[in-house]
């Protein structure tokens, strides 16, 4: 009798001792492991995730080009006086930056690019981190597209709109075949490439005015070269 008890005994304190360790979670070797694999796993998900944040960032920034024009365009109409636009790379916080501002001040005199006061970055106003695209144009001068898109720009690129919001004296560029019209005046936000961060990648976006009424279009990539 004693035997059988002491038999019981022992199968009991066996279950226990069986339940207690699968109630002790992971082993070491188990959580190095499952620590193991999700870092791999966030290794090869990271650069895609990266990718994809900054290019909701760059439609951000483009969105944010498009409705730089059309303010501008909407205060010449509204105020019945000639109103700028202008872009530019701060070369010291590296942010693209727009503003926008009457273009003859009181005297009648244009406003000269170090008197503009009206700054501020591309985008802020819907989180955009500006400084990490580059900014670029075909403008050569106010209104006038030249025959490429340049990322280093001397001065701030600069569109004009008169009294009735229009282009003054718009230049869109000439017609290169097999393209059946000009190019437009274009104004592109991009992506630096990972190999030379001076230069933009492929992964672009632009705004493309192509008539006197500012009739714009948004493009991406290529379409923006």
């Amino acid at each position: 009798m004693a035997s059988v008890k002491l038999s019981n005994y022992f199968q009991l304190h066996s279950r226990k001792t069986k339940l207690n360790q699968q109630d002790a979670g992971f082993s070491l070797l188990e959580l190095t492991v499952v620590v193991l694999l999700v870092g791999i796993l966030a290794a090869i998900a990271a650069p895609g995730w990266v990718a994809f944040v900054n290019r909701q960032e760059l439609n951000k920034a483009n969105d944010a080009l498009l409705a730089v024009l059309q303010d501008a365009q909407r205060e010449a109409q509204k105020k019945k006086l000639s109103y700028s636009v202008s872009f530019q790379k701060n070369s010291t916080t590296q942010n693209v930056e727009v503003a926008i501002y009457p273009t003859k001040k009181s005297d009648g005199s244009n406003l000269a690019f170090a008197d503009i006061s009206t700054w501020k970055p591309l985008g802020v106003d819907v989180g955009v981190s500006s400084d990490k695209f580059l900014l670029g144009t075909n403008l050569s001068s106010e209104n006038s597209a030249g025959s490429s898109v340049s990322y280093t720009l001397s001065t701030s690129a600069k569109m004009t709109f008169d009294y009735m919001g229009t282009l003054t004296n718009a230049n869109f560029g000439t017609v290169t075949p097999p393209a059946t019209e000009p190019s437009g005046i274009k104004i592109v936000v991009a992506i630096p490439s990972p190999q030379n961060p001076s230069s933009a990648g492929s992964v672009k976006r632009c705004i493309i005015v192509k008539t006197l009424l500012g009739s714009t279009a948004t493009k991406k990539d290529s379409d923006c070269n």
